[in-house]
């Protein structure tokens, strides 16, 4: 199996830096975003196997780049990390589509079991999605 693709998203350079740094470690393949914006654009442009977002960020916030995004593409694993969680927040979250819902500082184990999770998840959706057109081929030339 591939190494998990993840996009880390968070407005703090050290963060990132760290981050990245701790999960290619851990054998992932890291991007990483400065902001919701320019999230959207990686987001638009690869195909990630899951979202570490932060909440609060200026211009996009995290909350409105998982709105977008998921309009976007609906099998994306968006993991919400926050440093100010609230149950009311992290309940609309799952909500609105996201995988899961954590707070900083994030245990770096079972932030990567999350990413592992998303990762087998858009595999099943993926396969899922393949299953349907081939079914639907077969309808279509009488199979």
């Amino acid at each position: 199996m591939a190494e998990p693709r993840v996009l880390i998203v968070d407005d703090e350079p050290e963060f990132l830096e760290s981050m990245g740094e701790r999960l290619r470690n851990r054998d992932f393949l890291v991007d990483t975003a400065g902001s919701g914006e320019v999230a959207l654009e990686k987001i638009q442009a690869n195909i990630y196997d899951a979202i570490v977002l932060d909440l609060m960020m200026p211009g996009i916030d995290g909350m409105a780049t998982l709105k977008q995004a998921l309009a976007k593409k609906t099998d994306l694993q968006i993991i919400l990390l926050t440093g100010h969680a609230t149950l009311e927040t992290g309940v609309e979250a799952i909500k609105l589509g996201a995988l899961d819902f954590m707070e900083k500082p994030a245990d770096l184990e079972l932030l990567a079991a999350k990413i592992r999770e998303g990762h087998t998840r858009r595999l099943e959706l993926d396969a899922a999605t393949r299953e349907e057109a081939v079914r639907e081929a077969l309808k279509k030339y009488g199979w």
